[in-house]
Order: structure tokens, then sequence, then C-alpha cells
């Protein structure tokens, strides 16, 4: 390990004396002007990874569903799934150290790993669509390079392409070929042997608007649509020809605004749909005859591909184990209609994509969808293998169910939540199904609900259990807890630390907007009073 040569290099990329950010679920992320030092060092720690895990590593430059100001960086791991959790402290670490402090961090977590630094190292770099991220994407392959690794540049991808791309290149090619070309082709192959199946070919469930939200979706899905437009037309807004990303638009936008985009015109009864900034996220809606606004969120997602795949299992006759993860922000309604009418046993889990795919592993067909849209559904090596053997020796309607069953596997994107690759599944199981977007929305009938913050002294001050459904401290909160949800029907309420800031997030539903309004009202009430709130006191404006 050339420690000159990482010093040397490092003076060009200097940390701000004193700055501190902390490796969270989805990396780095903060204003672009804080973070080219953190790219240029998680250069230096991908290469680290590479070599222990003597895999090919992925490094992403992306803020997802943040404005375009902002950007951020995650690792990807060996199988394309994030980072592992002990790494990430390393990251933390590195990134705040002062520079004279660098050598002697990455000479410590190469000694605390074990790492074999005569072994090769090799990572692969991917980028969004923001200004920032080509001159960032140049500094973390400067990190590479001054640690002695060899790279590869995709240049502009999505997330889940590049977390694709890892899996392909440490399966020597199984999962697939680690190209553009190679994902456009392997995903649309899938959708449109599926799509062939379906009896009904009417234009209600052909053309889908989709929003881009301005970001490198846009750019990938023109590239794509060409593969599977004999199945699917798309017609794309927020396409980034005009408009900033993420701005008034975007997924994340339309979840927690519960409304359209804007630079979308949506005619009644129309199934449209947007992905974030990074196209790891899915939501999709539509207005009904009275111009309501419906959103179909990941919820509603997680129902519609679980019961697809119960049901061309009960078709072949085979008893795979299926599990539903879900977390503490799952609808209410969701969780009875998947346990109580569908018969699908489900789980909760920290919030956080990674502990949804960790859990979803232990299955033999695992489904995950937050709440959010971000998800996908994971088929272990066991059962795939025998489905697609089944596939291949069963006639009739068993036969036509494992043909379905394969290509749902392969259309799936299993490293990650890909909004590409679910707005595929999704619409070939409703072009299967013959389903409108909304009967696919009256499957069950959401419990209202209601989501604030509390400013505290510090979040610390709280903690979880039970996949953060229950307080452990400060005592005596989960009891006021316990009693206000008493006082109303169909009622739940939970309390959690933000992950970024000093802020308690604070979740209630119940049978009636105002009632799910109220008890969000008092269970922050209660926050503020017993967990040292800061500023003013919550009101009941829910203005959050």
């Amino acid at each position: 390990m050339d420690l000159g040569a990482v010093t040397q290099r490092s003076a060009l990329h200097a940390k701000p004396s004193g700055l501190v950010l902390q490796y969270g679920t989805a990396g780095f992320r903060a204003h672009a002007g804080h973070l080219d030092h953190i790219m240029y060092r998680m250069g230096l720690l991908a290469v680290l990874r590479s070599k222990q895990t003597k895999s090919t590593i992925g490094v992403m430059v992306t803020a997802s569903h943040n404005p375009e100001e902002d950007n951020g960086v995650k690792l990807i791991d060996p199988l394309g799934e994030m980072l592992a959790p002990s790494w990430e402290e390393h990251a933390t670490r590195l990134a705040n150290a002062e520079e004279q402090e660098l050598p002697r961090e990455l000479v410590g977590i190469s000694e605390r790993e074990a790492v074999d630094l005569q072994q090769d190292a090799f990572v692969v770099v991917g980028r969004d669509t923001r200004a920032s991220s080509e001159k960032f994407s140049q500094s973390v392959i400067d990190g590479v390079t001054a640690l002695g690794g060899l790279f590869h540049d995709y240049g502009l991808l999505t997330t889940p392409q590049l977390h694709y791309m890892v899996y392909c290149r440490n399966t020597g090619g199984q999962y697939g070929k680690a190209t553009v070309e190679g994902y456009y082709q392997k995903l649309s192959k899938a959708f449109v042997e599926l799509t062939k199946q379906a009896s009904c070919s009417g234009d209600e469930h052909r053309t889908l608007k989709v929003d881009c939200a301005n970001g490198i979706g846009a750019l990938k899905l023109k590239e794509m649509q060409q593969y599977f437009s004999q199945g699917l037309s798309v017609q794309l807004f927020n396409d980034g020809t005009k408009g900033k990303l993420n701005h008034l638009c975007g997924a994340d936008f339309v979840k927690s605004h519960q409304k359209p985009p804007e630079g979308m015109e949506m005619k009644s009864n129309e199934r449209c749909c947007s992905f974030d900034g990074d196209a790891d996220r899915i939501v999709y809606y539509y207005r009904d005859a009275d111009g309501q606004f419906h959103l179909i969120d990941g919820d509603k997602i997680a129902t519609l591909v679980s019961s697809f795949l119960k049901d061309l299992l009960v078709e072949i006759g085979e008893n795979f184990n299926v599990g539903v993860v879900q977390t503490a922000y799952a609808n209410g309604s969701s969780t009875r209609y998947l346990q109580e009418v569908m018969k699908v046993p489900v789980y909760c889990t920290k919030t956080g994509v990674k502990h949804l795919h960790h859990k979803a592993q232990e299955f033999d067909i695992g489904v995950y969808f937050e709440a959010n849209g971000h998800g996908t559904a994971l088929f272990s090596k066991a059962v795939e293998m025998k489905i697609k053997q089944l596939a291949k020796e069963l006639e009739d309607n068993k036969g036509k169910a494992a043909k379905m069953l394969a290509n749902v596997i392969d259309l799936f994107n299993q490293a990650a939540g890909d909004a590409i690759s679910d707005m595929l599944v999704i619409e070939a199981i409703l072009a299967l199904k013959g389903l409108t977007a909304q009967q696919w929305d009256a499957l069950y009938r959401d419990l209202p609900n209601r989501q604030l913050k509390v400013k505290v002294a510090d979040r610390r001050v709280i903690s979880t259990t039970d996949a953060e459904r229950q307080v452990l401290t400060p005592p005596g909160l989960q009891e006021v807890i316990s009693d206000l949800v008493k006082q109303y029907r169909l009622s739940r309420a939970f309390v959690r630390p933000s992950g970024t800031e000093d802020v308690i997030r604070v979740y209630a539903e119940a049978d009636s907007q105002a009632n799910a309004d109220s008890l969000a009202h008092e269970v922050s009430l209660a926050v503020f009073q017993l967990a040292g709130g800061t500023g003013e006191r919550p009101t009941s404006g829910l203005c959050g």
C-alpha cells in the first residue's frame, strides 16, 4: 500500500477541517460542496473491500430523491447488496479522518479486516445526471487508482443498474451480462414473453405515463423502450430536457404530497407512475372520474406481486416458503389483507432497505417493498433452478404457469429495488390479470394515516425495539403511546429517531383522517414532553 501516493493525491481532494458526515443506509448524502474528499476516500475504501472479498465492488455517485444541488455516494457489495454494516463504520471513520490521520486509518481498516494487500482489486463506478456527478466519479477513480485498483467506469447509470452489473460480474455472468445492453435484453425478453400470454391486449393496459423526475431514469428508459415496445408503450414526462431534478416531481414528491407531479397531464382513469431521481423507487397513481387523486404505493405493489406469485405456485402445485417483508410504515390494511385474505406470512423489519433485503433472503421467495416504492422479489437459487426445470418439463396449464414464473424471476432485479424492472413486472401482471389501476387499487382500502416530526435536543434519547414499533427509552413514553392508541378504532402509532437529524418521526393511523391526525398530534405532544422537545410545542395544525 503506497501511503505516500495516497497522501499526495488526497491533497487534491482535501477534507474541510472539522466536517463530520455519517454513512447511512443510503451512503453519504450532503450538499455537493462538501463531498469531494468523501468521493476520493470511498474510492480508497472500495479497493480495500474488493481485496478483502476478492470480488468486484461498486461505487455509485447519486443522491437519489434529494434536490439536484446535493450529491452522495454508496458502495455496493459483491452480490449487488448494500455495504456490510461493519464496513459502514469504516466508511464513516475514513470520511471523517483529518488529512494527517488518513494513512493510519487505512492501515487500521486493513489490519482489522485482515485485508491481503497483494490481492488484486476491481471497482465499477456509475453516476446519475447531477451536474456534480461527473467530477465526483473522477474523484472516486482517483481514490481507486491511488491504491493500485483497477476500475471500469460505466458512466451514466440508474443505481439499480450498477447493483445489477456488480451482481453479474461476481457470478461469472450467470445472473446476466454485465453491460447496459445485457440489462435491457434480459429484462425486455422476459417482459415480452410474459405479456404474450395476456389474453387482453386493449390499449388501456398497454400505454403508461411515466414521470422520470428529470433524472437518469428518463435517459435509460428512452434507450430501453425499443426493446419492450411490442408489450408496452411508455410516454415520458419530466424527462430532463427542462425542469430540475426531483423538483415538484418524482416518486418521493408524489408519495409525500399525495398529488400528481408537475409537468404531467392526467386524464381520468389513466395509469401513471413516477420514478425517483436515481430510478430505484416507483409509485403508481390515477385520477378517478370525479378528479380525485389515488396513490398506489409500495404496499399495494407488494400485494399485487405476492398474490400473482402465489397464484402461479398454486397452479404449478409447488409449496415454496413465501414471505412478504414490510416496515412499521406499511399501512395496517395491507398487512391485514396479506395475512387474512391471501394467507401470506408478513414480517416486519427496521426501516431501511438493507434490513428488508436481508430478511427477504431467508425465504424461498421473499417479496419486500417499503411504502415509498422501493422493493423487489428475491428467489433462492434452489427455487430458481426448480422453476426453470419445471418450465421445460411440465405441459398444459402447469407448464404455462412455470414458464411465466421463470420469466418473472428474470424480470425482477434481484440485486436491488429497481423502478424500471418493477414497472415492467407490474405492467405484465396487470395485463395478465386483466386489471385496471382502479381494480388494483380496490384490493383493499388504506387506513388514513399521518406522519409528523418533533424537534428534540438529542434524538438518541429515543431507543426502540420490535422493528421500531415499541419505545424502550425514555421511560414512560411507550405506556403513554399505548394508552392513546386505545382511544381510537383500528389505530396504531409508533415513533423513531431520524437517521440524519435531531428529530423524532411520528406515525399514526386510525379509522378516519381526523382520528389519525388527532392521534399523531397527541403522540407528538408526548414525545415533546418526555423526550426533550425543543422550540415550539407541536400544534394541532399538523404542519409536521
